[in-house]
């Protein structure tokens, strides 16, 4: 008896600074994914309060029939434009030294083992609060997922779903994937990881 989880990445963003939202493809990526995810048995949807989160969730929680509710730990690790005058490069740079060091407090936002365990204890306080067999939606974000994955999941596993996970985990989910995990007593399983294949016939991706 288990918590199905689905971790999905919002659709694709507006390319600026700051809390921005999701293009008109990434409108259709929303659409897209909302059809999908029909055919489970959703019990919530929860989203990050960052807008392009909440606008591709919007799209899911009309189609599923299910209110939308906002957690603000599944917001990113941290976000271009929390940092007055940052240029994307500074931005990137900041990233990737988080990336390579889990435990880099950087000047705004949280380090990857910080933002993990926000993830981390979202997924274990929803599998106490729903019945067993529930399934849950989360739209988050790709550095957030992978934050958590990288912590909750041993690598070896890790490896199975691409050889340099650790590596390249910030290239590794694109926007609108899906990864399905289950939630079992403390215990995790990745049954599919960054899926695109509900995205695949319209050649969106």
């Amino acid at each position: 008896m288990s918590t199905t989880f689905l971790l999905i990445r919002h659709a694709l963003k507006e390319k600026a600074a700051g809390d921005v939202g999701i293009t008109s493809k990434g409108k259709r990526q929303a659409q897209l994914t909302a059809d999908y995810v029909q055919q489970y048995p959703i019990a919530a949807v929860i989203a990050s309060p960052l807008r392009r989160a909440q606008e591709t969730a919007t799209y899911i929680a009309t189609a599923v029939q299910c209110p939308l509710q906002q957690d603000s730990r599944l917001r990113e690790r941290v976000n271009w434009g929390d940092l007055p005058g940052q240029t994307f490069e500074q931005f990137v740079d900041m990233w990737e030294r988080c990336t390579a060091d889990r435990h880099y407090i950087p000047p705004v936002g949280d380090s990857a083992a910080q933002a993990g365990q926000r993830l981390d204890s979202v997924l274990s306080e929803l599998a106490a609060q729903y019945p067993v067999d529930s399934t849950i939606i989360m739209v988050t974000h790709g550095g957030l997922i992978t934050d958590w994955l990288v912590g909750a999941i041993p690598e070896y596993q890790l490896a199975q779903w691409h050889p340099a996970f650790i590596a390249v985990q910030s290239t590794l989910i694109p926007e609108c994937s899906i990864t399905e995990l289950t939630y079992d007593r403390g215990e995790y399983k990745l049954l599919s990881f960054a899926s695109t294949t509900h995205l695949h016939e319209t050649n969106i991706q």
